[in-house]
């Protein structure tokens, strides 16, 4: 079978790094020098990075130099102080550069107290004085919690194919999105293949939509054609929705087994509008059009949001048949706004919580961010700049908790707590490989899907190396994940 051309589209490895909050301030300085040297304009990190009852990941990023040399920097921190200074315990780390005007650094903190509170912040300092950060507070956790995630092959055998049958031996090409229904049963959007796969609970891999031809065809599952599908979520009548990329629709298929295009005109392109004739509102209205979707998921009101790639804009399809831009514009960016005036670069991968909040994998922009109800855009992690935290991350699924977990093409699988901490639970950064085992033992390949079962098992699809892979948690990565806290204020 032919592959076609935008399945060679390469994913460009570079370092990235995290994004940081926290509003400046600093000491009040009477340099005389010449040069007007300013103090430092500093932001700390925004989350705390892999937490445990004795150790902590932050760090911070340098806005401004002041017009001077940087003569030290890390963070700062205390158990009593709120307010730390470089007078408490601090780090002193190197910048990192990254052909830009903004340097990041990332300060290892060792030597904590188990289930003690810390108030932290970054600092900078040049000739006119000392530049802080923001200040945020985390809490350690037990001294007797233990964190593994496990990684095993769940089914594929690492080489392309296409087979039915029991999931050891069962073959795919190039797997993308991943998604259960209330029943276990777990979809892939096998890419290459053009097909809908689902692999039962007793893990035998069956097709249930598609016929394993590229093309653009409802009706029947068996009978439809699909052009590279990607992202999958189900809503609560049991409807699967497919992000049809090649072909730049949503597809949507019945219980019943019934294929059809929900959104969409099967030409790429950027229109909000109706999702079909019978939802136009005069002869002067539009039929919504995409530009290479790819994640979707779907709230408890039926609302379906999608990260339209190739517009570089969150989309949502509402049930009345209408669809709107709920964040960014056509032009690639990376700004935190409200709407339209936010920018996104290459969106792949959406979640959405109870509250109504869209949070998304902004593959472009290295960086994990959040929209809330009021459109508001608001980067949690991660930027464009320079960092070894992400590498491209390509898709993000939500559990009943609120959790996040992200996968990286960069080879890493993460979790986002409701109380801010991040988590690397497996994978190793930009080593690609096909590996099982515990924590970074484990290595994948360009992951492209994630979901979670009811169990809060993770499985992602590990694309090229053509398989589905599960991680466990042990009880002690889940303990201590919930109990960790981390604020910024």
């Amino acid at each position: 079978m032919k592959i076609p051309c935008l399945r060679s589209i390469l994913l460009y490895s570079f370092f990235l790094s995290i994004i940081l909050f926290g509003i400046s301030c600093a000491k009040t300085s009477t340099s005389s020098s010449s040069t007007s040297v300013a103090i430092p304009i500093v932001n700390t990190t925004g989350v705390i990075i892999n937490l445990t009852p004795t150790s902590a990941e932050s760090g911070g990023f340098i806005l401004s130099r002041g017009n001077g040399t940087i003569t030290a920097n890390g963070v700062c921190y205390s158990s009593t102080n709120k307010t730390p200074t470089t007078s408490d315990s601090k780090t002193t780390d190197s910048i990192s550069k990254a052909g830009t005007a903004y340097t990041t650094f990332s300060s290892q903190i060792t030597g904590l107290s188990p289930n003690t509170t810390y108030y932290l912040r970054a600092y900078a300092v040049n000739s006119a004085g000392v530049g802080y950060g923001g200040v945020f507070s985390f809490s350690t956790g037990s001294s007797s919690t233990n964190t593994t995630a496990t990684v095993t092959t769940f089914a594929g055998t690492g080489t392309a194919g296409y087979l039915n049958g029991p999931a050891s031996g069962a073959l795919f090409n190039n797997p993308q999105g991943v998604v259960f229904d209330k029943s276990g049963n777990l979809f892939v959007a096998d890419s290459f293949n053009d097909l809908v796969r689902e692999i039962s609970p007793a893990a035998n891999v069956s097709t249930y939509a598609g016929n394993q031809t590229i093309g653009y065809l409802n009706g029947p599952a068996l009978s439809a054609e699909f052009y590279a599908p990607s992202g999958q979520a189900f809503d609560a009548q049991g409807n699967l929705y497919v992000s049809d990329f090649g072909n730049n629709v949503i597809r949507k298929i019945t219980p019943a087994g019934v294929v059809s295009t929900y959104a969409g005109t099967g030409v790429a392109g950027y229109r909000n509008g109706a999702v079909d004739s019978a939802n136009l509102k005069s002869s002067t209205d539009s039929l919504a059009s995409f530009n290479n979707p790819q994640g979707v998921c779907v709230d408890a009101s039926g609302n379906v949001y999608v990260a339209d790639r190739g517009n570089n804009v969150i989309r949502e399809i509402m049930p009345t048949g209408r669809t709107k831009t709920i964040a960014g514009n056509k032009v690639k960016g990376f700004i935190d706004a409200t709407d339209a005036a936010a920018f996104f670069n290459n969106p792949t991968g959406v979640a959405v919580d109870a509250s109504g909040t869209v949070y998304v994998a902004d593959q472009g922009n290295s960086a994990l961010r959040k929209i809330s109800s009021a459109g508001v855009v608001t980067t949690i992690a991660g930027n464009p700049v320079q960092s070894t935290l992400f590498n491209y991350p390509t898709a993000i699924t939500i559990d009943s908790k609120g959790n996040l977990f992200l996968a990286d093409a960069g080879g890493r699988i993460y979790e986002y707590t409701t109380n801010n901490v991040l988590y690397i639970l497996a994978g190793k950064l930009n080593n690609p490989g096909f590996a099982n085992g515990d924590g970074s033992v484990a290595s994948f390949n360009n992951i492209q899907g994630i979901t979670v079962d009811a169990n809060d098992n993770i499985f992602v699809a590990d694309q090229n190396n053509n398989a589905i892979r599960e991680i466990t948690l042990s009880a002690g990565t889940v303990v201590l994940a919930r109990k960790a806290v981390a604020k910024h204020k």
